[in-house]
């Protein structure tokens, strides 16, 4: 067994200067020297605030921008959502906040004809309107979406998401999106749809947008365990078509883990189907949010996920102590091609919501992590406590052999 990923992020960890951001007294001392990869931001638990929805973009100068948003019992998640915009100017061994952006959750960010956007909602579950934020100064400033022509995409409430892929392709910009319009509360009130713009239109004209079909549950799907599906990836499949691949959440513990539906979407976007007896594949980790990406150098889909590894004694959904890198040449068949990151425990670590991007031969990435921090660590496993950064070298080559775990372990994972 090689333990060079994970040594490779400590190594970074120590190289760099980390951007931590906390309300503690100065002489309550901050631990960070057990986090795996490079600490871009922290939060106590006893703060009450979470750091959630991490995501990652590679500017054409080679900086890169990290953000993430706050959750939790003492933030304003739903009533005046915060995103915090983080720059690196040496590939991610030090980080600076850069912006604040208020009245922005769930957020992809990405570079798109000279500007960087940030594409999510206003709030969190059922207060939130569906927006897109414009950025022409690197990052530092941000438009405000104010009305149909500043980036307020739909005026009425109750829009979900999370930082997933942005998707040019046909002429058009692609993003998956969920409303919680169904009822029945979390996971089960999501309905799964499909937007678009032309590419070459003003992103933050309303106008310009168009949308699928709106796709609710059904709940006699995977034997009536079925909850719901959110967190889609818009992905260009080998047939040229865009799909929708959505993580699936079942009921309670079940050995229908690992679990991913693929929604098909029209050429002209207005039009999402699903056929339940072809619709489900199995996607190690499925149960949590990946994300997808297409490699052209191997012409293969790539994603990091939280496979469960071991027994499961609890709902899969819940079980993120595992990042593995999975590959997949069709979008129905994935393998497990390394395990990078790994804590035995369940209860109160976490890799969880990663989101990457391709540099020349490295993957690199930004995690929600729940860990150690010399002040009696994360408040859960769920409730993350800190932004890390991550580069993974030569992932392409990366085998079960690279595993930060016994590779023994590796046989069943799911």
């Amino acid at each position: 067994m090689r333990l060079a990923p994970i040594l490779i992020a400590w190594a970074e960890l120590l190289l760099a200067a980390a951007y931590c951001v906390t309300t503690l007294p100065a002489e309550q001392p901050i631990d960070h020297s057990q986090v795996p990869g490079v600490v871009i931001a922290h939060r106590p638990a006893s703060a009450g605030v979470y750091i959630g929805s991490p995501g990652i973009v590679i500017l054409p100068d080679g900086t890169y921008l990290a953000k993430h948003d706050e959750f939790g019992p003492k933030s304003t998640e739903r009533t005046r959502a915060v995103t915090h915009v983080y720059r690196s100017t040496d590939r991610g061994q030090s980080w600076q906040h850069w912006a604040q952006v208020d009245h922005l959750f769930w957020a992809s960010i990405f570079f798109h004809d000279g500007a960087i956007y940030m594409m999510g909602t206003t709030a969190s579950h059922g207060h939130g309107h569906c927006v897109i934020r414009k950025s022409a100064d690197g990052g530092r400033t941000w438009t405000e979406a104010k009305d149909a022509d500043s980036g307020l995409l739909f005026s009425d409430l109750s829009y979900h998401t999370a930082p997933v892929p942005v998707v040019f392709h046909n002429g058009r910009i692609w993003r998956a999106m969920e409303d919680e319009k169904a009822g029945g509360g979390w996971g089960r009130s999501f309905r799964a749809f499909m937007m678009s713009a032309p590419l070459d239109a003003d992103l933050l004209k309303a106008s310009n947008w168009i949308s699928s079909n709106a796709i609710a549950r059904d709940a006699s799907y995977l034997g009536g365990q079925f909850r719901g599906w959110l967190e889609g990836n818009a992905v260009v499949a080998p047939d040229g078509k865009i799909v929708n691949i959505l993580r699936v959440n079942v009921e309670g513990p079940s050995r229908l883990v690992g679990k991913a539906a693929l929604i098909r979407i029209s050429d002209d976007g207005q039009r999402a189907t699903f056929d339940a007896s072809t619709g489900f594949i199995d996607l190690p980790g499925g149960d949590k949010k990946f994300t997808i990406r297409y490699d052209a150098n191997t012409k293969a889909y790539w994603a990091l996920t939280n496979p469960v590894l071991g027994e499961l004694d609890r709902n899969a959904a819940s079980v993120r102590n595992t990042l593995a890198l999975i590959r997949s040449t069709d979008l129905r068949s994935w393998e497990v091609r390394c395990v990078l990151l790994h804590h035995p425990d369940r209860d109160r670590h976490a890799f969880q919501y990663p989101d990457w991007v391709i540099d020349g031969e490295d993957l690199i990435a930004v995690v929600r992590t729940a860990y150690d921090d010399g002040l009696g660590g994360a408040h859960s496993a769920h409730d993350a406590n800190f932004l890390t950064f991550h580069r993974f070298r030569n992932f392409r080559q990366l085998t079960p052999d690279d595993s930060v775990v016994d590779i023994e372990l590796l046989k069943g994972l799911r």
